[in-house]
This record gives structure tokens, C-alpha cells and sequence, in this order.
């Protein structure tokens, strides 16, 4: 393990109490919204191409088969949950993008890895009971296109109103958004609502680091997590070019291209609430500041040379398995407004994929 592991953060952990979310009182009427729209998408999608794929992050352009090794020795304030003990766990990794269809990849859009770390044993959230899963979500930018749930349905209207319309347009749109959005970087800033509609530069993903961007429980604490390769195959692909002309599905090739030969390692980092004002669990669109509490490894994520994708692949893993950040010990139970919009959403949107497809989803 690298230095990340040692933690240098002076101040105390915030202690986990149910009393740090506040749920808002229009929250069961946007769950209801969130829910109906993202079967929309679905649904649009469904009738256009014959198969239901997911309503969000449908395109995947990485399938990966893992392990996680959780390490001997983590600071107590770490040694929780999942990685309360040292061991190994068979684990699968989703690479993809955003929205409900399957788009050329020169409309670059922000990319999502899930993991899903079988065999893990422990008491479940609610829902969750029987299965033996623990599931996290990263995208590769540090805070949320918006503070809550509310803000969360506005931008997932936006992407309903576009489903299956004007491809060669959103081609053009993101060329235009993602000039813009390097101007905007060469002045030192960045935009999460431009990258998160076209900005996002045309760089390789498996160079990414990747963030939950809202918090979970992490055992006796409140945290965010991060995932940032660390072999050095993978680092060198940080903001390394893509170069998609003429390849609607070059993010895939690229992928596995490398995979084939190389593998990967990543490091999986927590990062601990100390302080519920400057690090608030309800607006998922701060950025935790890393002065006050750093990143800290907690387990590699290994990756041995493997396709790293095909249609057997996407079988098993694109219409085989849901991903959702519900599919969790009772020790790392998702918190905060987007995140208790996700758990209605995100089982609705598995429960047609399996009716639809008429193949059960394993969690």
C-alpha cells in the first residue's frame, strides 16, 4: 500500500447517527417522478431496439472480472464494514456511460465504473436481505451534477426529452461543449454540467480515477470513495487522447485493446467525514475537501489480463447484472437525498429490464 494509507487528517471521524440525513418533504413525490421517468427511457429505448437495456449507463465499453483484497492492518477508524477484516472476494467491474442509449462515442460523456464485490457476509439494508453482495458506484469527477434528488430529476428529464432523437445533432453539441469546456479549463475551473451533457474531454478511461460523489455509512462513519489505478500501465493512461474518428465504439476497442495485454490495478480509498458543514451528507454537489480529510486506501482492486469485453461478456454482465448502490451491507448504507431517490429508481429500472428481457438479474 502507498502512503494514502496512512491517514493525516488531525480531526475526528463524525460518529454515524441516522440523525445526519434530512429528507425533504417532497421526496416521495420525485422518487414517484424519478421512477416513471426512468421507465420512460427504458421503455423508448425497448421499443426502438427490440431489448431493454439499463435506463441509465446502457452503453458499456469495459466488462471486467476482478478480485478485491482487503489488506492486514487498516487504522481501526478504517477497519469497518466490508473491510472490517483481511481477505479476498471475486468481484466484476462495469465501465460505461450515462444515458439509456447506446451513442457514438465522440459524444463524450462522463464515465461510470461499478464494482460488485461477491461473498461478502454481514447484515444488509432493508431490501437487500438474502444476497451476498456489496455494490459501489464511481464516476470520474468528484461531486454530483446536482445538490439533491430534486436537481437529480431535472437532469434525468433532460436526458428523457432526448432519448433516441437527433443523434447527428448531440454529435455536434458535443463538439461545441467540449471546445468550451477546455477554454474554461485553461482558465483553472471545470464544469460539471457541461462535461455531464457533451464536455467531457476525449481522454482514455482506464486513466480515470472514479468517485461514489455521495456518501455511504461506513461502519461506525460517514464516507466517499474513490477508486484510482495505481499499476503503472494505468497511470500512464491519465489524460492520454482517444482519437474516434470513424470509430462510433472506439472507447470499447480502446478498452480492450489494453486489457488484453496489460490488466489492471486500482486502489479503492476512503475518504472520512470530519466536519457535517464543510463535508454535508444532503448536497452531493460539494466536493469534500481533501485538506481536512484525505483519500486513505482500504483495498486493491486486481484485474489479471482478460478480453475486457464481448457479447458473452455482455450477456453475463450488461443484461445478467444489476448494479445498485442498495446492494449493501448494513455497514455501508447509501445516505443522503440522491441516494435514497436511487434505491426506488434503480429497482424499478431492473425489475422491467428482467420482465422485458425475460432474464432474471442476479444482485
Amino acid at each position: 500500500m502507498n502512503d494514502t494509507a496512512t491517514p493525516t487528517s488531525t480531526l475526528a471521524p463524525v460518529r454515524f447517527d441516522p440523525s445526519v440525513e434530512t429528507e425533504r418533504e417532497d421526496e416521495a413525490q420525485t422518487q414517484i417522478e424519478l421512477v416513471a421517468t426512468l421507465r420512460e427511457m427504458a421503455q423508448t429505448m425497448a421499443e426502438h431496439t427490440g431489448h431493454a437495456m439499463r435506463a441509465v449507463h446502457a452503453k458499456s465499453h469495459g466488462l471486467l472480472h476482478a478480485e478485491l483484497v482487503v489488506p492486514e492492518g487498516l487504522p481501526p477508524a478504517y477497519a469497518q464494514g466490508l473491510f472490517a477484516r483481511p481477505g479476498r472476494h471475486r468481484a466484476a467491474m462495469r465501465l460505461s456511460t450515462p444515458p439509456a442509449e447506446v451513442l457514438d462515442d465522440r459524444i463524450s460523456l462522463p464515465r461510470g465504473m461499478a464494482l460488485k464485490v461477491f461473498d461478502v457476509e454481514g447484515e444488509r439494508v432493508e431490501g437487500s436481505e438474502g444476497h451476498t453482495t456489496q455494490d459501489f458506484l464511481f464516476v470520474d469527477g468528484p461531486v454530483f451534477v446536482a445538490p439533491d434528488a430534486r436537481g437529480f430529476l431535472r437532469s434525468l428529464k433532460l436526458l428523457a426529452a432526448t432519448t433516441d432523437r437527433a443523434p447527428t445533432g448531440k454529435l455536434l453539441l458535443s463538439g461545441v461543449l467540449q471546445s468550451i469546456e477546455k477554454l474554461i479549463e485553461v482558465a483553472g475551473g471545470s464544469s460539471a454540467k457541461l462535461v455531464a451533457l457533451g464536455a467531457h474531454p476525449l481522454t482514455h478511461p482506464l486513466g480515470a480515477t472514479f468517485f461514489t460523489q455521495v456518501p455511504i455509512r461506513f461502519g461506525d462513519h460517514i464516507a466517499k470513495l474513490q477508486l484510482a489505478p495505481v499499476s503503472e500501465a494505468l497511470v500512464a493512461l491519465e489524460k492520454a487522447e482517444l482519437h474516434l474518428d470513424g470509430k462510433p465504439d472506439g472507447t470499447r476497442e480502446a478498452v480492450m485493446d489494453f486489457l488484453r495485454t496489460h490488466g489492471g490495478e486500482w486502489e479503492l480509498r476512503a475518504q472520512l467525514c470530519v466536519d457535517l458543514e464543510r463535508m454535508p451528507v444532503e448536497d452531493a454537489s460539494v466536493e469534500w475537501p481533501q485538506e481536512l480529510s484525505p483519500y486513505v486506501t482500504v483495498a486493491r482492486v486486481l484485474a489479471p489480463p482478460q478480453a475486457g469485453w464481448s457479447e458473452e461478456l455482455s450477456r453475463e454482465m450488461d443484461d445478467g447484472i444489476a448494479f445498485s448502490p442498495w446492494q449493501a451491507l448494513a455497514a455501508h448504507r447509501p445516505l443522503g437525498g440522491v441516494m435514497r431517490a436511487r434505491k426506488a429508481a434503480y429497482a424499478a429500472s431492473s425489475e422491467f429490464r428482467g420482465e422485458r428481457n425475460g432474464c432474471p438479474l442476479h444482485r
